[in-house]
């Protein structure tokens, strides 16, 4: 997949079929319009996502709120399913103040020779966001390309959408944050040298610090399964600042694998969420904290025993 980020001139080389939005998480209902889009390889049309590059600068400061994937989970995710082209501009005022008529003549049309849109029917875009569907499509037939608006996915009565899956997150409700995303919530980066605290517990774990723009669920202890080369295995995971242990200034994820042993220091290694537990607690010794560790790996065990009960 072409990776574009930090440029506002495109220039492709044939013909595109494009969806437009924040695809922040690429849940259900943007699954919907990427199907549509990678439908259009079969006349010949490269695919392409257009989105915004996300702002650390916004998010730190409260602006606009946590993104559910980092700009390397959404390009990891995107190529995997088939995705030409990602393009990410930048939000820069040349852009946030485009009118609409001039966003689709310029840059759809002349930059990136659009010859099919795929989009949500509540897409707005352009200066003020005075672009509707509408406008889309009647610029469309002069421009001579296709336009269809996709009808939203729904769960429980409600509109799949980014604001839901947050919502459904900040509650610790993985099961429903997973149904609307259509895969496992995860975190992902590089395996990090800890305090090692784990290892003289006898229980060794694996540490990832996400970046401050990510979105994460309560601080608290999580069934998960990570991904990994040699294959996926089921373990428990902290997410939070380790009271018990103290220092620790940045919200970090720290998870004990069941069936694993060996050096994955350095190594990506991607953490699915599939169940909460319980919240994040200060013990009064080690001691104590080992003990309820154990009693947490006895819980995720029975739990993965009942999936595989149910799923034989």
């Amino acid at each position: 997949m072409n990776y574009v980020t930090g440029m506002t001139e495109f220039h492709m080389d044939r013909p595109s079929a494009v969806s437009l939005g924040k695809f922040d998480g690429v849940h259900r209902g943007h699954q919907k319009l990427i199907h549509q889009v990678l439908e259009q390889k079969e006349q010949g049309l490269q695919t392409v996502i257009f989105t915004f590059e996300k702002n650390p600068t916004r998010i730190l400061s409260g602006l606009s709120g946590q993104n559910i994937m980092t700009n390397e989970e959404r390009r990891r995710m995107l190529e995997a399913v088939g995705i030409d082209q990602l393009l990410e501009c930048p939000f820069v005022p040349e852009i946030a103040h485009m009118e609409p008529e001039t966003f689709v003549e310029e840059v759809l049309s002349r930059q990136m020779k659009t010859a099919y849109v795929a989009v949500g029917k509540d897409f707005r875009f352009g200066y003020q966001r005075r672009g509707d569907c509408r406008l889309l499509q009647d610029m469309g037939r002069r421009l001579g390309f296709r336009v269809d608006v996709i009808e939203k996915e729904k769960s429980h009565g409600r509109d799949i959408s980014s604001t839901y899956v947050r919502e459904a997150l900040h509650e610790g409700n993985i099961p429903l944050a997973n149904e609307l995303l259509g895969y496992c919530y995860f975190v992902s980066g590089e395996v990090l040298h800890g305090r090692q605290i784990g290892r003289t517990l006898g229980l060794p774990t694996t540490n990832l610090l996400p970046l401050p723009s990510k979105l994460l669920p309560p601080n608290g202890v999580y069934l998960t399964r990570t991904i990994m080369e040699e294959g996926d295995f089921y373990g428990i995971t902290n997410i939070g600042y380790k009271p018990t242990v103290g220092g620790e200034t940045q919200k970090g994820v720290e998870t004990f694998l069941f069936d694993f042993s060996g050096d994955l220091y350095g190594r990506h290694l991607k953490v699915e969420f599939l169940e909460f537990e319980r919240p994040e607690q200060k013990f009064q010794s080690l001691d104590a904290l080992k003990a309820r560790i154990l009693s947490d790996v006895y819980w995720g065990k029975s739990k993965i025993h009942v999936k595989n009960k149910k799923s034989m």
